[in-house]
């Protein structure tokens, strides 16, 4: 059986921009990626106008929380996508890491969040085509 990829969101505050990646690649990839997310500085609480943009979407991200990056969750993944979080990502050798600039979605109007959102689910359909892993799931169109 062969290995499933493990991916790794990681923004500032880990209540936006790395819960809609996550949110569309648990979607998605249907269990053939292995889905993480985590903040440098976790808010609270997830930021509503993300969830409301990805419910429009049929993707409910509200029962997700943020999550405090460790050292083991960048270890334990094979891919290191970081979006704003600057240095405080570990970095160990032979990962891959990009990084995503998309505008943070704090603070924005849902019509805002809904253009940050498209950018990262076209972000997120190429990635699961780079790892090999099809879109098996159709996410109803914007």
């Amino acid at each position: 059986m062969t290995k499933v990829p493990t991916v790794l969101f990681v923004c500032v505050h880990n209540a936006g921009r790395s819960q809609m990646a996550a949110g569309f690649l648990r979607a998605l990839a249907s269990g053939r990626v292995d889905v993480r997310s985590a903040g440098s500085e976790p808010a609270a609480s997830l930021n509503p106008v993300a969830v409301a943009a990805m419910a429009e979407v049929g993707i409910d991200i509200s029962g997700s929380a943020p999550a405090i990056l460790t050292v083991d969750a960048v270890r334990e993944s094979d891919v290191v996508i970081t979006m704003g979080c600057g240095d405080a990502c570990p970095v160990f050798p032979g990962k891959r890491y990009e990084d995503w600039v998309l505008d943070d979605p704090a603070g924005q109007s849902i019509e805002v969040v809904r253009g940050i959102r498209d950018d990262i689910r076209m972000r997120v359909v190429a990635l699961l085509d780079e790892l090999g892993a099809s879109t098996v799931r159709e996410v109803r169109e914007f």
